[in-house]
C-alpha cells in the first residue's frame, strides 16, 4: 500500500484493514501519535487525512491511500503547525505530554477550517481530546494566540 504522509510517498506492507495508528507507528516508525483508547473516544491518535482531523485507531489504512496524511512529525512543515506548536511552547500548555499530539493535531484542523474560533468554537472542536492533566484552560489560549498569529 502506498501512503502519502508528510508529504512523502512511503510504502507498507499491510492489511488494508489495519487501523491506520498501526500503520504509522509500527510500519513507517512514525510514533508521535500515540495510542490511548483504541475506540475513538481520547484523541490521541489524531492526524489530519486531506486536512480533515480523523481518529487513526478507527481509520482503517485503505481509507488514507491516495489521500494525504498529516502527524504531528509533519505539524511542522506547515504555517498554522508552527504557530499552534509555538503556542503551544510559549504558554507552556504541556504537562505529561502524551495527548499532546492529538490536541495539536485538532488545534490546527480547528484554527484551518476556522481561523478565528471563539472560546465556544475551541471547547466544541476539542470536545473528543482528553487530557488526563487537565491543561484545558492553557489548550484554549494556545489556540487562540495561535489563532491571532500571522497567517503564512
Amino acid at each position: 500500500m502506498k501512503l502519502n504522509v508528510n508529504g512523502q510517498a512511503l510504502a507498507a506492507n499491510v492489511p488494508g484493514d489495519m487501523p491506520l495508528l498501526w500503520v504509522l507507528r509500527d510500519h513507517l516508525n512514525l510514533t508521535g501519535t500515540k495510542y490511548g483508547c483504541g475506540i475513538g473516544q481520547c484523541g490521541a491518535c489524531t492526524v489530519h487525512l486531506d486536512g480533515a482531523p480523523v481518529r487513526a485507531c478507527l481509520t482503517p489504512a485503505a481509507e488514507a491511500v491516495g489521500k494525504k496524511v498529516l502527524t504531528i512529525e509533519g505539524a511542522a512543515d506547515t504555517p498554522r503547525g508552527r504557530a499552534v506548536q509555538a503556542a503551544w511552547e510559549k504558554l507552556n500548555v504541556v504537562q505529561c505530554g502524551y495527548c499532546q499530539s492529538g490536541q495539536i493535531m485538532s488545534a490546527i484542523a480547528l484554527i484551518e477550517s476556522n481561523p478565528v474560533p471563539t472560546e465556544l468554537d475551541i471547547d466544541a472542536a476539542m470536545a473528543g481530546n482528553i487530557c488526563r492533566c487537565a491543561t484545558y484552560q492553557r489548550i484554549r489560549a494556545a489556540i487562540l494566540e495561535a489563532a491571532a498569529a500571522p497567517r503564512g
